[in-house]
C-alpha cells in the first residue's frame, strides 16, 4: 500500500472542495485551483477530510495513488497559504527590477529578459539580486522559477549565473600556470 496515497488530507476551515467525477476543484482564501485526475482513482471527501483510493494493486495504479494524493494536497496547501521560491543572482551587473508587472533582469546579455506576472504568479524582488517568485499553484511556481534560472545557470568555474536559494554549486578548479 503506498505510504502516501493512504495518507488523508484535511480540509482547513474556509476551504471548499468539490468532487465532480475526476475533476477537483478546491476554493480558498488565495484563489480557486483545479485539477482533473486519473479516472481510475476514487477521490473521496467526508466530514473534512479527502481520502484517494485505488482500484487494484498494478503497478500504474500503485504509482498514480501517491500522486493523486499529493496533487489534491498541494492544491489545500495553495489555496491556504501559497507556494514560494527564491532565486539569488550572483555575478557583476546581475540584477533584478520590478517595473509594475513585469520583472526586467539584467543578466549580462546585450538586451534585457522580461516576465509577466499571469496565472496567479507575482514577483517580489526585496533587493537588486533576489528574486522570490509566489503562488498557489506549486507546479506552475516551480516551472516559471526554472524558466528564471535557465535565462543564465549556474557556471562550475566562478559560480555566477541565477540560482536558486540554497543551492549548491559544485566548483571546478580553473587552469593551473605552468
Amino acid at each position: 500500500m503506498s505510504r502516501i496515497g493512504r495518507k488523508s488530507i484535511t480540509v482547513p476551515a474556509g476551504v471548499d472542495v468539490k468532487i465532480d467525477g475526476n475533476v477537483i476543484t478546491v476554493k480558498g482564501p488565495k484563489g480557486t485551483l483545479t485539477e482533473t485526475v486519473n479516472s481510475a482513482m476514487t477521490v473521496k471527501l467526508d466530514n473534512g477530510v479527502i481520502t484517494v483510493e485505488r482500484p487494484n494493486d498494478e503497478r500504474e495504479m500503485r504509482s498514480l495513488h501517491g500522486l493523486t494524493r499529493t496533487l489534491v494536497n498541494n492544491m489545500v496547501v495553495g489555496v491556504v497559504s501559497g507556494y514560494s521560491k527564491t532565486l539569488e543572482m550572483v555575478g557583476v551587473g546581475y540584477k533584478a527590477v520590478k517595473e509594475g508587472k513585469k520583472l526586467v533582469l539584467y543578466l549580462g546579455y546585450s538586451h534585457t529578459i522580461e516576465f509577466v506576472e499571469e496565472n496567479g504568479i507575482t514577483f517580489d524582488v526585496p533587493n537588486s539580486t533576489t528574486i522570490v517568485v509566489n503562488g498557489i499553484d506549486k507546479q506552475l511556481v516551480g516551472q516559471i522559477s526554472a524558466q528564471i534560472r535557465e535565462k543564465r545557470p549556474p557556471e562550475p568555474y566562478l559560480g555566477k549565473g541565477v540560482k536558486y536559494t540554497g543551492e549548491y554549486i559544485r566548483r571546478k578548479a580553473g587552469k593551473t600556470g605552468k
